[in-house]
């Protein structure tokens, strides 16, 4: 069984009458009710529709979540479960169905990370009549009671002391005590750019099968979405999951440490490791995931430290401080706005069509794909809406609609706060950047009829007036901030020179270009 390892996992058993539920986020054998089941229980999905009408989601993610939760239904049938797996306009409809066949049952499952959940499915358990027992979520490597116990009273968080405390409390990269290396992290060395010759691996491709097929057709019918039906390369059973983890770890580890920062051109990849899909409906544990890769490190020469150390921070330290980020900080943060942006998203989010080489390229991966790696959502789409001014929540729907990985305790508090600094539960700073950030990590500015090194002018990149616009009209609330003064510094000198009222004509110009959509 499959447990946390910082803090004490929960211990528990199914009595008679207890039947797992098992959600569409959690199909995993390895862990929860079913994992406490007797051979041969029964066991209930739901298979609910309303969620998937409520926003134009990427036509991958609604294919990955109905056809992992097909497969993983047929493959319980084939391992002797009693599954019952209803199909539903609504969860309230499908238990008023199950427990008018099944009047003495408790459902049991694991606690949804998502704000809100375990009490409105009580609800709607208790309004059809039934009973609900909701017990703690094992697809974390820490507790919440861990995480609460580690933080006491504070209401800030900064992720590389959780990190750390991770590290010390799990054992993981630690030899007697210390950091594998001296260092406790290789950020620093994660920030190359790869030479032209460099070639990313192969991506790894299922062989889907008809089941799955067939479901992509079925989501193109029954639902509004967004984005490309064709190239669906996500794993929707255990199975392609562990391919797909075997698949990173031989072949793409070596080279994701250096280059895991760097953008390119028709290159959506890179060498990432595409696992984020996969762990966050519970084909794959964190923790397998991180032990596969420190495995890596210790045995094989070509695994270096900063990849393998930059891969389980991804997995160890930021995965686990947003779920409990999240849960401390709802339900204010989902509307959280510090700097009061109210401008709404441009429509070249949803459009791909913009002049702007670096964004087009983002937006028409995520469209393609249903994914962009981590750099590209915070310095290219979450960047330029900071600078633009979008309102948070609506970048938050945005993020939260397009991505194949992407649910609400995952883009709230990387999107409102990380991309958009919208509440200060941990973001010391705005991440904001001028072109120049794009230009040195990226090949978009080659071609692009935008200049990097201009400011003004109708052949100047948007990124540079709309940065110290930016910095201009947030001076109250950033200027303060000590992190901010060598960027104010600059801003004095601009007003100094006068060339600040300039740049907010540019700003002016750019933001009816786009009304057009000239921009």
């Amino acid at each position: 069984m499959r447990q946390p390892t910082v803090g004490t996992p929960p211990t528990y058993s199914l009595d008679d009458g207890e039947v797992p539920w098992v959600l569409g986020t959690q199909l995993t054998e390895q862990c929860g009710p079913l994992a406490r089941a007797p051979e041969g229980s029964r066991v209930l999905l739901v298979e609910a529709h309303d969620f998937a009408r409520r926003m134009p989601y990427h036509h991958h993610k609604l294919t990955l979540v109905f056809a992992a939760m097909r497969q993983f239904r047929d493959r319980l049938r084939e391992d002797g479960y009693d599954v019952t797996y209803l199909q539903a306009e609504s969860f309230g409809d499908a238990f008023e169905d199950f427990f008018a066949a099944n009047p003495e049952t408790t459902l049991v499952t694991m606690r949804s990370p998502s704000d809100g959940s375990p009490e409105r499915f009580e609800e709607l358990v208790a309004a059809a009549g039934g009973d609900l027992r909701v017990v703690e979520n094992e697809l974390f490597v820490s507790t919440r009671e861990a995480f609460d116990e580690w933080a006491g009273n504070d209401d800030q968080f900064r992720h590389e002391d959780f990190y750390r405390w991770m590290r010390r409390e799990s054992g993981v990269l630690m030899d007697d005590g210390d950091p594998v290396g001296g260092e406790w992290n290789y950020d620093d060395q994660n920030r190359e750019y790869p030479p032209d010759s460099w070639e990313a691996p192969p991506v790894p491709t299922p062989d889907h099968d008809d089941l799955t097929r067939e479901t992509a057709d079925w989501v193109a019918e029954s639902f509004d979405t967004w984005g490309d039906q064709e190239g669906f390369v996500w794993p929707v059973t255990r199975r392609q999951a562990c391919e797909h983890l075997n698949h990173f770890v031989e072949h793409r580890l070596p080279e994701f440490g250096p280059y895991q920062d760097a953008m390119r051109t028709d290159d959506w990849a890179m060498a990432h490791a595409l696992l984020g899909s996969s762990v966050n409906i519970g084909l794959l544990h964190p923790l397998e995931v991180i032990e596969a890769v420190e495995d890596a490190y210790h045995r094989r020469e070509d695994v270096d430290l900063p990849s393998a150390e930059g891969c389980i921070r991804q997995l160890l330290g930021w995965r686990e401080f947003m779920r409990h980020v999240y849960r401390h900080a709802m339900p204010e943060l989902a509307t959280a706005n510090q700097l009061e942006a109210t401008h709404s998203l441009p429509d070249f989010y949803w459009t791909g069509e913009t002049e702007m080489n670096c964004l087009a390229e983002t937006v028409g991966e995520v469209r393609e794909h249903g994914y962009s790696h981590h750099i590209q959502r915070l310095m290219i789409l979450a960047n330029f809406a900071t600078l633009w001014g979008v309102e948070p929540a609506e970048l938050n729907e945005w993020f939260h609609a397009t991505y194949v990985d992407a649910y609400h305790w995952v883009t709230t508090p990387n999107v409102v706060e990380m991309g958009q600094y919208g509440h200060g539960v941990f973001a010391s700073k705005p991440y904001v950047s001028s072109a120049n950030y794009v230009d040195d990590m990226s090949d978009y500015c080659e071609g692009c009829v935008y200049d990097p090194d201009s400011d003004t002018g109708a052949d100047a990149c948007p990124f540079n007036a709309l940065y110290w616009d930016f910095l201009d009209r947030n001076e109250e609330p950033l200027r303060s901030n000590h992190r901010m003064g060598l960027m104010y510094g600059h801003v004095d000198s601009k007003r100094d020179a006068g060339s600040m009222a300039d740049l907010r004509e540019q700003v002016t110009q750019m933001r009816e270009a786009a009304k057009d959509g000239d921009l």
